[in-house]
């Protein structure tokens, strides 16, 4: 896909609806262009997204040495 996205389109990229897009985009937690009146959202910054998005497992033995420096 090239060029710039509708919410719709972007909605189904990141597999959500378009309110949940919207709502993003309202709390300023994802980028986007505004042209005119409309929304548009470019393919790097949907993937910047995701990136952004990413929690990194933790081990059991990293929780134990937190908890027993808390303690």
């Amino acid at each position: 896909m090239n060029g710039l996205m509708t919410t719709d389109e972007a909605a189904e990229f990141l597999a959500l609806s378009a309110r949940q897009v919207r709502r993003l985009v309202a709390e300023r937690r994802i980028a986007f262009r505004r042209l005119g009146t409309r929304v548009r959202f470019s393919l790097d910054d949907l993937n910047e997204y995701i990136e952004a998005s990413r929690v990194v497992p933790i081990k059991a033995s990293d929780v134990w040495r937190d908890l027993r420096e808390v303690s």
